[in-house]
């Protein structure tokens, strides 16, 4: 069937793209971000079995700014993570890289002060006991790659490796980074767009190029609302200076993610600049069996964390190595938004503030979203949760009552 060509405005801009007409839904829900969610840029684009189905765009840059084109891109924070860490079983599909491994094998200075037991895939599902340093960060700390590495080698971890997990909000940059650099003697930004970005044709950068910057729309950060002021994980920033959940959040040598200077870093956690077409684009070929063997895309996808409260969020949890898996907190008291639902067979990676890409190999299916303005909560709001719903609702799934979508 034809697309749909879409040229609409909204009070907040004009929408543009297509979609196949199975997906109205995602379009619809898509112009209700703009209308009533206070949606200010945004882009969402979905492949089914390779070929794209949705690929709208729209709004502004910023409030009063320019208006977000089809070339638009933002940083996607923490959709970082899934690109490195495809980069790492990508070299493992390729035998460059053991994930069952000691670290110490590929990484000698990182066997001390209690990690010389720790084993690559603790790198990758948030078990490896760094979810952040307690030394004081110097201004400017997450560019400079070599002092992160250094002084997490010598870091003792906050927990036994591989006895609990913590989300690595940052932190997973150079444990997993660094790792990719050992086995593949270049560094993850480079390998990355070596071997993923260029061949798959994606506008996705890890280390973003001067001539690309004047495309980034900035982030708008969203002011703490009353239900995120009351989670355990805003509680033990405020009140634990001690805890991984401080840390994180405010250890982080005074980093600018809206500045030149982060977008230009090497930050594979945090600093990934793409938009909905990059991110559906980046998960398409694992979405279909492609990219990797069989053995490792089921290794990708299966659930390897999973706790009732994640050490850093708060929050259960549920990872693979590398990459989150649905997680429903619905009902878990003080947790808005701090919910992800997908399928079972579904993984991928939530962005700080609401963006998402993932992989569905049950339905063949990659979801890409990205916007500026930022949402509160750990995990992903009402605009990105609402695309995701219309989506598998289109291909027939039924009911995410049990925590992930059933066809």
């Amino acid at each position: 069937m034809a697309q749909e060509n879409v040229s609409r405005e909204t009070k907040a801009g004009k929408i543009e793209g297509q979609y196949d007409p199975k997906f109205k839904g995602v379009y619809e829900a898509f112009i209700e971000n703009f209308e009533t969610r206070d949606e200010v840029g945004a882009s969402v684009a979905i492949t089914l079995d390779g070929k794209t189905v949705v690929d709208l765009w729209g709004g502004k840059k910023s409030r009063d700014g320019e208006a977000w084109t089809r070339d638009t891109v933002s940083i996607v924070f923490s959709c970082t993570k899934g690109a490195s860490a495809i980069c790492a079983h990508l070299l493992a599909d390729r035998g460059q890289l053991d994930l069952d491994a000691p670290v110490a094998s590929y990484w000698p200075e990182f066997a001390q002060n209690g990690k010389e037991e720790a084993v690559v895939s603790m790198m990758l599902d948030h078990s490896v006991g760094l979810p952040h340093l307690r030394t004081k960060l110097k201004d400017g700390a997450y560019y400079d790659y070599d002092y992160m590495i250094d002084l997490l080698a010598k870091e003792a971890p906050f927990w036994q490796p591989g006895i609990r997990n913590g989300y690595h909000g940052v932190t997973f940059a150079w444990t997993v980074g660094e790792i990719v650099h050992r086995a593949a003697k270049k560094r993850l930004g480079l390998f990355f767009r070596d071997e993923v970005a260029k061949p798959l044709g994606l506008d996705f950068w890890i280390g973003l190029p001067q001539e690309i910057e004047p495309r980034v729309a900035p982030m708008i950060y969203a002011e703490p609302d009353e239900a995120t002021l009351k989670s355990k994980f805003t509680q033990a920033v405020i009140n634990d200076p001690s805890s991984p959940a401080h840390l994180f959040l405010m250890n982080g040598g005074v980093a600018n993610f809206n500045s030149r200077e982060a977008h230009a870093a090497e930050i594979g956690s945090a600093n990934g600049i793409s938009n909905g077409r990059g991110l559906a684009g980046l998960y398409a070929p694992l979405a279909n069996g492609k990219l990797v063997s069989r053995d490792t895309l089921a290794r990708m996808s299966r659930v390897a964390m999973a706790t009732h409260e994640d050490a850093t969020l708060l929050i259960p949890t549920r990872f693979s190595l590398g990459f989150m898996k649905s997680m429903d907190n619905r009902r878990v008291p003080n947790t808005n938004n701090m919910s992800c639902i997908m399928s079972d067979a579904a993984f991928g990676h939530v962005g700080m503030g609401g963006s998402i890409g993932f992989a569905d190999p049950e339905a063949h299916m990659s979801f890409g979203y990205n916007m500026n303005r930022m949402g509160n909560g750990i995990l992903v709001n009402d605009r990105c949760q609402s695309l995701m719903d219309e989506a598998y609702k289109a291909l027939g799934y039924r009911s995410n009552a049990s925590g992930v979508w059933l066809s």
